[in-house]
């Protein structure tokens, strides 16, 4: 296990949160493996449902979906905050887990909305590290 690759994978944590706020949508799905899997186990009081997602196709609509809402992306006021990061490698393949805030409201009076953790698997490829699976359990 390498400082490098965990810095590495700490950096994509971050740049995921990045460009869940502020980029394209097909940045973002460029942090993601292709068969990649997002699991959201608790949605209450978000304005978006709980559930699985599977493949990078899917995630990348779903994406599109929460900007066409509103819920997140450009213009929505809303922030994604990640902290307390710790991460372990295993070859080519790396586990993480983070705290999480989501914020609404940026624009005048933020509000956390949830917060939890993020438990992530990551797999690397030719490109780099990718984000094969994220499990967001709100707490």
């Amino acid at each position: 296990m390498s400082a490098e690759d965990r810095v590495e994978i700490a950096m994509l944590i971050a740049r995921i949160a990045h460009l869940a706020d502020s980029g394209t949508p097909e940045e973002y799905i460029a942090c993601f493996a292709e068969d990649a899997v997002w699991e959201l186990a608790d949605a209450g009081g978000l304005p978006m449902s709980g559930g699985r997602t599977e493949g990078s196709a899917a995630i990348l609509a779903g994406v599109r979906t929460r900007r066409a809402d509103g819920i997140q992306g450009p213009g929505s006021h809303t922030r994604h905050d990640v902290s307390s990061i710790v991460v372990d490698v295993y070859g080519d393949r790396a586990e993480s887990q983070a705290y999480f805030r989501y914020y609404t409201g940026t624009d005048a009076n933020p509000t956390i909305v949830a917060l939890g953790t993020y438990d992530d698997t990551y797999v690397r490829d030719a490109g780099g590290w990718k984000l094969s699976r994220r499990t967001i359990t709100r707490s």
